[in-house]
């Protein structure tokens, strides 16, 4: 028979890893319910050409790592490759315009990308997404950037660094990009094969380059600070003054560009210690022409991404244990079929109450379910043989001394109650 398999880049999230995914959800809960922000979810399958025109014709997830297939009905469509272009286009067809500003959102799901697989970084992974719409405003900026802070701080990252960084605007950013060229045109026969790519596709990627070559010549390249627009310059230095009024540390990285050709102005990533060459777990910034670009009403943005594959991997190398997952800490055990009867009845009635119950199926033998017990690390037993069911009492055994004591049916819910 065919052996199946997971696809390539694809991952099985099993036991071990899920009291990391339960702690991570609860951190992110606490932390948006804390700053005001509402959840909203989008559909994994949008029509192909929102990517295309959102996140753009020159990207890295467009050109080479989106899936895209037509449906039966000859449809191009795409499977999630990122959240914000999908959001803009809920903004605009739910008419969220008309709500008051700004307005706070967040989601979190499986996003979609033919990449070349490595830790942490899958073809699904899922997403933590925050994006806030309708304010100019510097504070935002500082807002969004200080809610990701306090999820990682309670996360229990440490030696966390801000990175920050402005792109410029529609204004000023196609000036910047021409003298970018301009700086890197007698170097291109020496570029790595992908910058040469870059430089005629997408110049602004060639600052984030990994290639050796093309790093060394960052150092001299010209920088987008120093061919800001007034408007954009105003608001990098606002940016700068709100972090340093809370006592935010950051740093000025003028290679941060991010990869997708929507961000304008304020762009941003954290860092934290210990995790080596994959300390960054966040990354995002303003978008403040997408929704025009989409066909909405101009509208500013800002919003960013972290990955909860790359969160349980940190956490696992932090040496961060997340509480246990609360299993059941009682089980029921019986003997012949008539107490079986009332065994099945006692743990629907355990599990109404509120007690967390196991019940072994199957008939087995006294001992073997008292094994499964044990090996389900439970508390207590409840134990039902012939004279219980006669006499309506119930046997209750404390797993870890053996000892046992007999109480009437209908004071064994309480009982576990005020014991657990």
């Amino acid at each position: 028979m065919t052996k199946y398999q997971r696809l390539t880049g694809m991952r099985d999230v099993l036991f071990d890893d899920q009291p990391y995914w339960r702690f991570i959800m609860e951190k992110i809960q606490a932390t948006v319910d804390l700053f005001g922000y509402r959840r909203i979810d989008t559909p994994v399958l949008e029509q192909a050409a929102l990517y295309v025109r959102g996140v753009g014709e020159g990207t890295d997830i467009v050109e080479k790592e989106m899936y895209i297939f037509s449906d039966r009905d000859g449809a191009d469509l795409a499977l999630r490759p990122e959240f914000t272009a999908g959001i803009m286009r809920l903004y605009i067809e739910n008419g969220l315009h008309t709500m008051p500003t700004p307005l706070r959102v967040w989601t979190l799901g499986p996003l979609f990308r033919h990449e070349r697989p490595q830790a942490g970084r899958y073809r699904q992974h899922s997403q933590f997404d925050v994006e806030v719409l309708g304010e100019q405003d510097p504070a935002v900026d500082v807002e969004v950037i200080s809610l990701a802070w306090h999820l990682f701080t309670n996360l229990g990252f440490y030696g966390l660094r801000l990175y920050i960084n402005s792109t410029g605007c529609p204004r000023c950013k196609p000036q910047y990009i021409q003298t970018l060229v301009e700086y890197f045109t007698p170097y291109a026969s020496k570029l790595p094969p992908d910058d040469r790519l870059r430089l005629q596709k997408n110049p602004l990627r060639m600052l984030d380059s990994k290639e050796e070559y093309t790093r060394g010549l960052l150092a001299t390249a010209p920088r987008i600070t120093e061919h800001l627009c007034e408007e954009c310059d105003a608001h990098f230095t606002k940016l700068k003054s709100y972090l340093d009024a809370t006592g935010r540390p950051y740093e000025v990285d003028y290679r941060i560009v991010r990869g997708l050709d929507y961000y304008t102005k304020t762009v941003f990533e954290i860092k934290a210690d210990g995790l080596g060459s994959q300390d960054t777990i966040c990354g995002g910034g303003r978008y403040d022409g997408l929704i025009e670009e989409l066909g909405g009403s101009p509208t500013p943005g800002i919003g960013f991404g972290s990955g909860i594959e790359r969160f349980v991997i940190a956490l696992r190398h932090l040496g961060i244990e997340p509480p246990p997952e609360p299993l059941p800490k009682v089980t029921v055990s019986y003997l012949g079929q008539p107490a079986k009867l009332v065994a099945l009845k006692l743990a629907e009635e355990l599990r109404q109450a509120g007690v967390g119950t196991l019940l072994t199926p199957g008939d087995r033998s006294f001992k073997a379910q008292l094994k499964a017990a044990d090996r389900a690390q439970v508390k207590f037993a409840v134990i039902l043989g012939e004279n219980e069911v006669s006499t309506g009492q119930a046997v209750i055994r404390e797993m870890a001394t053996s000892r046992q004591e007999s109480l009437p049916l209908a004071g064994v819910a309480n009982w576990l109650k005020e014991r657990l």
